[in-house]
């Protein structure tokens, strides 16, 4: 089961990366655009995708909306991680 919801979290972290992307060739494109809710949205599920598409494609980093509660996520997702390791996994 670890694997596939290893493989799963992957998945949903490249789709939050292309989000990131296609936001941004619609932004040069001038056509419709993502919401900023949606992505702030998605970066809660794949906060490595977002991430990584903040900085890969340059998009969004000067917004402190995202510049900000980008990474708060993470810390709050690594920080959920660590205590469901420590205090439920190892039981």
């Amino acid at each position: 089961m670890g694997k596939w919801l290893l493989i799963g979290y992957l998945a949903v972290n490249l789709i939050v990366f292309a989000m990131y992307g296609i936001d941004k060739y619609k932004a040069k494109h001038k056509l419709w655009r993502i919401p900023e809710a949606t992505l702030i949205g998605a970066a809660a599920f794949g906060v490595f995708g977002a991430l990584a598409g903040m900085y890969f494609f340059r998009h969004k980093t000067k917004k402190p909306k995202f510049y900000i509660t980008v990474p708060v996520i993470l810390v709050l997702e690594v920080a959920v991680v660590i205590c469901l390791y420590l205090f439920v996994l190892q039981k």
